[in-house]
Parts: C-alpha cells; sequence; structure tokens
C-alpha cells in the first residue's frame, strides 16, 4: 500500500492546501477522508485528490496526517482514529484546528504519535500562505525540517512556541485584509468616489504600501514618515483614524480572537 498525505477533514483549508500543494507542483498521493460526499467531489476536480473510503483506509496510508476538521469536532475524531488500530507510518501528526493544545493532542493519540500544530493561511492556494508550526517534545530535526519544507511548498513558514499560537492566529488571518479593504473602499465610496476607483484606492493603500515595506526592509516607522506629509491628507486622515480608537478597536479584536483560541482549548 503506497504512503500518502493524509487530511481528515475536506473543509476550507484542506481544499486551499491541496490546490497550493498542486500549484507548486506536488506529485505526492493527497488523500482525504470527509463524511460529506460532495466536498469530496469538489476536492477531486480540483485538486486530483484521492477520495478514502472510510476512516481506517486513510489513516492506514498516512506517513502524514493532517487533522483539519473544526476544533469541536477534533476529541470525537482522534478517538475514532485511535479505535482503527492501524499504525501511523513515521508517527508525524498535524493538528490545524485552532486552539487545540498540543498537550490534548497528545491526551487523545498518544506515542508512537508525535505531535505538530500548524496554522495556515487560505492565501497558500496561490502559494502566497503563511503557516506558523509548534513542534511536541520528542520531534527530531528531521521530522521537523519534514514538516517546515510541506508548509513550505505553499507559502512562508514561521516557527513559533506553542504559547504564542492563539495571539498568532488571532493576528495573521487574512481577513484582516479583507475587512480593511472593504471598510476603506466604502469610506472612500462614501466620500465621492465610485465603487471601482474606491476599492482600487483602497486595495493599492493597503497590498502597494504593505508590498513596499516588504520589499524594502525599510522600518515602518520610516516609511510612516515617509507617506505622511505634516499638515497634508494623510495626516490629517490618520490624526483622525487615532483620535477615533482605531488601535484600540484593533487591540480589542485581538483579544476576542485570542479568547476563542483558548474556549477551543477548553471543550
Amino acid at each position: 500500500m503506497r504512503k500518502a498525505t493524509v487530511f481528515l477533514g475536506g473543509g476550507r483549508i484542506t481544499g486551499a492546501m491541496a490546490a497550493g500543494l498542486r500549484l507548486a507542483g506536488y506529485e505526492r498521493e493527497i488523500v482525504v477522508y470527509d463524511r460529506n460526499p460532495g466536498k469530496l467531489r469538489a476536492l477531486r476536480r480540483e485538486s486530483r485528490v484521492e477520495v478514502a473510503r472510510d476512516l481506517k483506509s486513510a489513516v492506514a496510508r498516512a506517513d502524514l496526517l493532517i487533522i483539519a476538521v473544526r476544533p469541536a469536532s477534533v476529541a470525537e475524531l482522534l478517538d475514532e482514529v485511535d479505535g482503527c488500530g492501524v499504525g501511523l507510518g513515521l508517527g508525524l501528526c498535524v493538528s490545524l484546528a485552532a486552539g487545540i493544545p498540543l498537550a490534548k493532542l497528545r491526551a487523545k493519540l498518544g506515542p508512537p504519535v508525535k505531535w505538530v500544530r500548524a496554522m495556515p493561511s487560505p492565501v497558500c492556494r496561490i502559494g502566497r500562505g503563511l503557516t506558523a508550526l509548534s513542534f511536541d517534545r520528542g520531534v527530531d530535526k528531521r521530522e521537523r525540517a519534514q514538516v517546515g519544507a510541506f508548509f513550505k511548498l505553499v507559502g512562508n513558514v514561521l516557527q513559533i512556541p506553542e504559547r504564542q499560537f492563539d495571539a498568532f492566529t488571532a493576528a495573521y488571518s487574512s481577513s484582516h485584509g479583507y475587512h480593511a479593504l472593504a471598510t476603506l473602499a466604502k469610506a472612500a465610496q462614501e466620500a465621492g468616489l465610485d465603487r471601482l476607483a474606491a476599492q482600487t484606492a483602497a486595495a493599492h493603500a493597503l497590498s502597494d504600501g504593505i508590498g513596499y515595506w516588504r520589499e524594502s526592509g525599510r522600518p515602518l516607522a520610516e516609511l510612516l514618515h515617509e507617506a505622511i506629509t505634516p499638515g497634508g491628507i494623510a495626516a490629517a486622515t490618520m490624526t483622525a483614524m487615532d483620535k477615533s480608537g482605531y488601535a484600540r478597536v484593533v487591540a480589542r479584536g485581538i483579544r476576542a480572537g485570542v479568547e476563542q483560541a483558548r474556549k477551543n482549548a477548553r471543550r
């Protein structure tokens, strides 16, 4: 039986990962198990995944097993995996479930399984994702390199301590960019721009400005100084936003995201 990369769960992040992997030229077999046949048909069409007939056969194929279900479903799924009585190849399991700590994963499915937490972005669909990784004790250097190389196929990889995972999850989401784009474009329309011009202007402000920061390597403070002329329009705009509590609102949102991750961990 040929070993494969196996996803348990065929939802949005599995779809994004599979598409990004194929875009990167990943030719290894990708096997997906999910109870929803519609999701599996869509994945098979888009990314040439192989559909597992049942959980036991999926687990038996895995040398890298990726748990890609919602946090509330993780415990039940791992109980089912444990009940399969099938060896896990190299023993590497990667959880994509937000907020579920390594200790809980290990308690459900312990040695010889070795656990990794990963938090990939849906932008991995186009190969420009960002994935945070945190490794459980016992994951050796070779295995860390293996997992890191796998996620690097779909974007950048950042290894962080597990204690930072909840804050990373709340801060890194591409939803911040989409939300900011929608909000800025709406405000520009209300100020008089048509819809297309408003979205174009807002996208430039966010995407191209941040792209310049990435490519130039210049400090943010320096770029802010360059972009904001004292007494100018940008200065008036930024000052009004700050006085209205912009920083406070963002901080409140991040705290709410972290608290939700902690709620997931208590389930």
